[in-house]
C-alpha cells in the first residue's frame, strides 16, 4: 500500500514539472512586447514582437492589414481595440511572411531584413554606431544619439504616411514637402492615388491631388484657420519663414485623442476618439465636404449644382453634350461635356450663365474694364473660351473650362460668358417675325448664297496659302524622307473631332489626341494652343528638326497641318507609353532597361555628332523617352532643341528653357549650354532608371536633398547596391548596375569638362574592361537645390507633354 501510495507521488510530481516548464515556456513565447521604449544598436525585434511607448500610447511592430498577408513595419495606438495604424515604415516594399526583423545594420541604419537575406532601409543614422530607436507617446518614431538622446537623427514625423498627428508639421522645410499620401485600399498601404499637402507654387495654400491633378483647395491660410482647422477642441500653429512654411496642431486638452487622415476614396477626415460614449472614432470634419467642393468634379464644361444630390449633381451648359453618356449614367462625370458645334472663331457668340462660381484659373487682363471692350478681346482671339467682368477687371478663359459651378461660390461669383458658335444661340421668333421672315426668306436666300459662295472660296483661297506655308516651312531644305501636310478637316476626322475620348493628355502648348488615319495607321496629333507656352519658333523647330532627322531610336514627325489659328503636328503613336510611367509608376521593366539605356545613348550620339547638324536637345527627360510597341526607345519633343555649327562648341541664351532636375548647372545658372548639358541630363536620367527615385521630388533620405547627394553618399561609403531598386538589382548582373551608376554620376560631375561625350559613354557602358575614373562629386550636392522644383514627384517643363497613350495611375 505504500508503496503505491510512493509511485503515485512520484507520477504526480514528475506531471507537475512538466506543466510547470511548459507553462514558463509558453509564457516566454506567447510574451510579444519587448519591455522597453526603445531599439538598441545590439537588439532586434522579430516579427511577433513590439515596443510600446512610455506612456503605453503608441506600439511599434509587424502588422498585417486587413485581410492581407503580407507583414509591414507600422504604429498604432496601443489600447484601441481595433488596430489603427498611423505610420507605415515599408509601405511598398511588404515582407512576404512572418521571417520580418527589423535591426540597425553595422553602418547605424535601421533596416528591415526577411527570410531569405532581402533588406529595406527604414531610416540612415548618419553612420553613426551609438544610435537608439524610440517610439515616444506622440506616436513619432526617432532616431538619437543613445549618449546624448537630445541629438535627433530622423524621426518619422518627417516622413508621414497617410496620418497627420499631433505636433507633426505639414507643409515645407527646406525643400522638402511634408505631405500625406493614402492607402492604396484597406488591405494595402502601399501609395494610393490620392495625396495632401502644401501647394508647392503658392505655399500656404493645401490641396489635395489626385494622380497628381488637383481634386480639392483649402484656400489660403487667413491669419487663424483653413477650412479644414475650424475646430474650437484644437490649436493650430502656422510658421512660414525663410526656413519653413508649416502647419501643425494640438488638441484641447492636451490628453484628447485625434488624428487627421486621408483614406483611401480622396477624403481627408478629422477624427477623434470618443471610448467614453462610442467606443470609436467620431467624424468630426470631412473634406471634401459638399458634392461640388472636389476640383471640377464634372469635367471640363461641365457645371456642378451644389443644391443637388450626388447623381444629379452634374450637367452641360448649353451647346454641350455628356461626353460620355455611359459614365454620367454611372456617376463617372470626370469626362465632361463636348460640344455640338465647334466654334468658328469668326462670328461666334456669348451665351450669359449668371451666379456662376468662376474658375481660378482665368487670366486677367486690368487695363480693359467695360464689358463689350472684354467681348471683343476675346473674340479677337479663337482660343479664347469664356470671359467675365469682375470688379471692373476683365477675365478672360482659354481651352476647356474647368471647375464651372453653380449654386455656391468657387473663387469668385459672377456672371460667366461661354463662347458658343452662333448656330447655337439662334433665337426662335414670334408667329408674326416668322411670317414676315417666311415672306422675305426666298430674296434672302439667294442674297445668303452668293456671301456662303464668296466666303467659301476665300476660306479655300486661305487653307491654300497655310497649305502652301506648311510645305514651304518643310521643303526650306532638301530632304528625302516622307512628310504630308494635312488638312485640318483630315486631322478633325482621325480623332473624332479631338473628343475627349481620344485625348491622351495636355501639356503647356496644348492637348495631345490619338487618332487613326483611314489606311489604318494610329498617330498622334499634338494641337498647339493659342495660349501656349509654346510659340511659332518652337513649332518650326519640331518640323525642321525631327522630321529631318532619321534615326530609329528618334521619334518620327510624319507630317504637320498650318490653317488659320491651327498649328498642329502628327507624329507615329507610341502604345508603350513614356519611359516615366514604367520608371515611377510602379511598373517593372527589370533588365530590359539595358536596351533602353543604350538605345537613348545612340539616339543622343546621333544628335551630338552623326546627323546633318549638331543639335542640343535641351530637354531630355524619363517622359519625352517614348517606347514602342517592343520597348525600342525613342527621343521626342524637339521644341527646345539647338542647332549648332560645324565650330560652335556651346552658347549663351537668356531665356533658359527645360526641366527642373535634369537642366546642368551651368545652363540652369547661367544659360550656357552644349553637348554636355545633354550629357548631364542623360546621367540623370542613368541614375533614375537604376534607382526608380525621380530627382525632381526626391523625398529627403538622411543628409541627401536630391538623388544625385543620395547616389553620391552612397558611392562614397561603397553601398551604391542600395541605390539600385530591387526588381533591377534581382534581374541584372551586379557588374552591369555598377557600371551604370559609375557612369551616372560621371555624366552629373559639377564642370562640363570632366563630363564624357556620348561615344565614350556608349564605350564605357559597352566595354567592360575598360577602366573609369572615379567620379568627382556631382553638381547640386552642396546647394541641393533641386528638389524644391517638382516636390510632388512631377516635373516643370515649358513643355511637359509626352505624345504617348497615358493613362491615370
Amino acid at each position: 500500500m505504500a508503496m503505491f501510495g510512493t509511485r503515485s507521488y512520484s507520477v504526480f510530481g514528475d506531471i507537475l514539472d512538466a506543466f510547470l516548464i511548459l507553462l514558463v515556456l509558453s509564457t516566454c513565447c506567447l510574451s510579444s512586447t519587448i519591455t522597453t521604449d526603445s531599439l538598441l544598436p545590439n537588439k532586434q525585434i522579430s516579427d511577433g514582437q513590439t515596443i510600446v511607448s512610455a506612456n503605453e500610447t503608441f506600439t511599434l511592430g509587424f502588422f498585417s492589414p486587413g485581410t492581407s498577408t503580407y507583414r509591414y513595419v507600422g504604429i498604432w495606438y496601443s489600447n484601441v481595440p481595433n488596430r489603427t495604424v498611423v505610420w507605415v515604415a515599408n509601405r511598398n516594399n511588404p515582407v512576404l511572411d512572418t521571417s520580418g526583423i527589423l535591426m540597425f545594420d553595422t553602418s547605424g541604419n535601421l533596416v528591415i531584413l526577411d527570410g531569405r537575406g532581402s533588406s529595406f532601409t527604414v531610416a540612415y543614422g548618419s553612420g553613426a554606431k551609438d544610435t537608439e530607436a524610440t517610439i515616444l507617446d506622440s506616436g513619432n518614431l526617432v532616431l538619437r544619439s543613445v549618449s546624448n538622446r537630445s541629438r535627433l537623427r530622423w524621426q518619422s514625423f518627417d516622413y508621414p504616411t497617410d496620418t497627420w498627428l499631433q505636433g507633426m508639421n505639414l507643409g515645407f522645410v527646406g525643400a522638402q514637402n511634408q505631405l500625406l499620401t493614402s492607402w492604396r485600399s484597406s488591405d494595402d498601404p502601399a501609395i494610393g492615388d490620392y495625396s495632401f499637402g502644401m501647394d508647392p507654387n503658392e505655399k500656404g495654400d493645401f490641396f489635395i491631388w489626385e494622380r497628381g491633378n488637383v481634386y480639392w483647395k483649402s484656400g489660403l491660410w487667413n491669419g487663424q484657420s483653413y477650412n479644414f482647422t475650424e475646430s474650437e477642441s484644437m490649436s493650430f500653429l502656422y510658421v512660414s519663414n525663410d526656413a519653413r512654411t508649416t502647419l501643425s496642431y494640438s488638441s484641447i486638452p492636451a490628453s484628447g485623442m485625434v488624428r487627421y487622415v486621408l483614406d483611401h476614396s480622396g477624403q481627408l477626415k478629422l477624427l477623434e476618439r470618443m471610448d467614453f460614449v462610442l467606443h470609436q472614432w467620431l467624424v468630426l470634419g470631412s473634406w471634401p465636404e459638399g458634392s461640388c467642393k472636389a476640383y471640377s468634379p464634372c469635367g471640363a464644361f461641365g457645371i456642378c449644382a451644389g443644391n443637388q444630390d450626388w447623381q444629379n449633381r452634374c450637367k452641360c451648359p448649353k451647346g454641350f453634350n455628356p461626353g460620355d453618356g455611359v459614365g454620367w449614367s454611372s456617376g463617372d462625370t470626370r469626362r465632361g461635356c463636348i460640344r455640338q458645334t465647334n466654334m468658328h472663331c469668326v462670328g461666334d457668340k456669348f451665351f450669359q450663365m449668371p451666379d456662376m462660381g468662376l474658375p481660378g484659373n482665368a487670366t486677367t487682363i486690368s487695363s480693359i474694364t467695360g464689358q463689350k471692350q472684354c467681348e471683343s478681346t476675346c473674340l479677337t482671339n479663337c482660343s479664347c473660351t469664356a470671359y467675365a467682368v469682375l470688379q471692373d477687371k476683365c477675365s478672360l478663359w482659354y481651352g476647356n473650362i474647368m471647375n464651372l459651378r453653380e449654386g455656391e461660390s468657387g473663387d469668385a461669383v459672377g456672371t460667366f460668358y461661354l463662347r458658343l458658335a452662333a448656330s447655337e444661340l439662334e433665337s426662335r421668333g414670334t408667329p408674326v417675325v416668322l411670317i414676315a421672315a417666311t415672306v422675305s426668306s426666298v430674296a434672302f436666300l439667294i442674297f445668303a448664297s452668293l456671301i456662303f459662295l464668296w466666303m467659301w472660296r476665300q476660306k479655300s483661297k486661305a487653307k491654300g496659302v497655310d497649305t502652301d506655308s506648311a510645305i514651304k516651312l518643310w521643303e526650306s531644305e532638301e530632304t528625302g524622307s516622307h512628310f504630308t501636310s494635312f488638312c485640318f478637316s483630315e486631322i478633325a476626322d482621325a480623332t473624332c473631332k479631338f473628343s475627349l475620348e481620344n485625348k491622351l493628355g495636355e501639356g503647356g502648348f496644348g492637348p495631345v489626341y490619338k487618332g487613326n488615319l483611314p489606311e489604318g495607321q494610329e498617330i498622334a496629333v499634338k494641337r498647339l494652343a493659342a495660349h501656349s507656352g509654346q510659340g511659332l519658333l518652337e513649332f518650326k523647330n519640331e518640323i525642321m528638326l525631327i522630321a529631318k532627322l532619321q534615326h530609329r531610336n528618334l521619334v518620327r514627325l510624319l507630317g504637320c497641318c498650318i490653317q488659320g489659328e491651327e498649328k498642329i503636328l502628327i507624329y507615329e503613336y507610341m502604345p508603350n507609353k513614356s519611359l516615366d510611367f514604367f520608371l515611377f509608376a510602379g511598373q517593372v521593366i527589370q533588365c530590359g532597361l539595358e536596351g533602353i539605356i543604350e538605345g537613348i545613348a545612340q539616339g543622343l550620339l546621333y544628335l551630338h555628332k552623326h546627323s546633318r547638324f549638331r543639335i542640343i536637345h535641351r530637354d531630355l527627360k524619363a517622359s519625352n523617352i517614348l517606347l514602342d510597341i517592343d520597348m525600342n526607345p525613342k527621343i521626342s519633343d524637339f521644341g527646345m532643341a539647338r542647332i549648332f555649327g560645324s565650330k560652335e562648341t556651346e552658347a549663351n541664351t537668356n531665356r533658359v528653357v527645360g526641366t527642373y532636375g535634369y537642366m546642368a548647372p551651368e545652363y540652369a545658372m547661367e544659360g550656357i549650354f552644349s553637348v554636355k548639358s545633354d550629357v548631364f541630363s542623360f546621367g540623370v536620367l542613368l541614375l533614375e532608371i537604376v534607382s526608380g527615385i525621380r530627382n525632381a521630388g526626391f523625398h529627403q533620405r538622411g543628409n541627401s536633398l536630391n538623388l544625385l547627394c543620395y547616389a553620391w553618399e552612397l558611392w562614397k561609403e561603397g553601398r551604391w547596391s542600395e541605390l539600385a531598386d530591387p526588381s533591377i538589382y534581382n534581374a541584372c548582373p551586379e557588374h552591369k548596375v555598377l557600371r551604370c551608376i559609375h557612369v551616372g554620376l560621371m555624366c552629373v560631375q559639377e564642370s562640363p569638362i570632366n563630363r564624357p561625350t556620348m561615344t565614350e559613354i556608349i564605350s564605357a557602358l559597352d566595354n567592360e574592361s575598360t577602366t573609369l575614373p572615379e567620379p568627382k562629386q556631382p553638381a547640386f550636392v552642396s546647394a541641393g537645390i533641386w528638389t524644391e522644383a517638382g516636390v510632388h514627384g512631377g516635373t516643370h517643363s515649358i513643355n511637359g507633354m509626352t505624345i504617348s497613350d497615358t493613362q491615370g495611375r
